[in-house]
């Protein structure tokens, strides 16, 4: 109520179970990329313009390679991991080894607000468990004091059981008490996928998070999607883009193309006439 912090949730239960099907991840996969397209998610909803949108890669070293989501500002996300079929051993603990299926490497976060530039930050990975190395980009690269949590819980037929999470950030108001009476409650929460799968909505996650704090809740609700906006059309630029001597030597080599969108495996075929027809367009 006094503008001091401000909290966003996310349930993408859906969201990363249409993931998983698409991509056919195996669960360490599906939890590095569940988690990552969460956050994107939730980051979309602070967008504002339809023309807006944010880019997280994240660029390990472990087994995993590259991390890609991508959202606009309906929180609609579409993302992909190089290796999906990456299931490594668990941690002591039982938990799936998200860090170590990571590595080490860099975070980019590219926010597209169709100023002149897109912003772009980028920070070492920290730790490779995804919410702990946003929350280190917030704090790194936009000055922001923030709170990340994030989770996905597997079914063992590899289906995702519960998947979201929460970031709260602390305000300019924000004083040093709120701060700490913050970071005594982050401790005292259950896991995010334990209160999505006990059944509870983002809305009691949202008042969850903020007990003992006076909030008030914009009713701005949205529901995440996974969307793809591949298209034949975008295909064909794509190959127009190669330049007329790629394209000479694709019809000569191979007298077709197929090309596989990293975000949805669709398949776009072009036979010889159609290649043709694109040589053209490109001279």
């Amino acid at each position: 109520m006094d503008g001091a912090i401000r909290v966003f949730t996310a349930i993408t239960t859906e969201l990363v179970n249409e993931a998983q099907r698409i991509h056919k991840t195996y669960p360490t996969a599906t939890a590095a990329l569940g988690r990552t397209l969460t956050i994107a998610a939730i980051m979309g909803a602070g967008m504002k313009n339809d023309t807006d949108s944010t880019t997280i890669q994240f660029k390990g070293d472990g087994p995993l390679g590259s991390i890609v989501a991508v959202c606009n500002n309906k929180s609609e996300v579409r993302g992909y991991v190089v290796n999906p079929y990456v299931d490594i051993p668990r941690k002591k603990n039982g938990k799936l080894d998200v860090g170590g299926a990571v590595g080490k490497g860099f975070l980019n976060v590219i926010r597209d607000l169709g100023l002149k530039e897109p912003y772009a930050g980028q920070v070492p990975i920290v730790t490779g468990e995804i919410a702990e190395d946003m929350t280190y980009y917030f704090a790194e690269s936009e000055q922001i004091p923030t709170a990340v949590a994030l989770g996905v819980l597997v079914n063992p037929d590899m289906s995702v059981k519960a998947a979201g999470g929460f970031m709260l950030q602390l305000m300019p108001e924000a004083t040093e008490e709120v701060a700490a009476q913050l970071e005594d409650r982050m401790k005292s929460l259950m896991p995010i996928t334990t209160m999505i799968d006990s059944g509870m909505s983002a809305e009691d996650i949202l008042f969850t998070v903020t007990d003992g704090f006076d909030m008030i809740m914009e009713n701005k609700a949205v529901t995440p999607k996974y969307k793809c906006y591949c298209s034949k059309e975008r295909m064909e630029k794509a190959l127009i883009s190669l330049g007329k001597k790629e394209l000479e030597e694709l019809i000569a080599e191979q007298g077709s193309a197929e090309l596989t969108c990293q975000f949805c495996d669709n398949r776009f075929t072009f036979d010889k006439q159609a290649l043709e027809k694109l040589l053209k367009e490109a001279k």
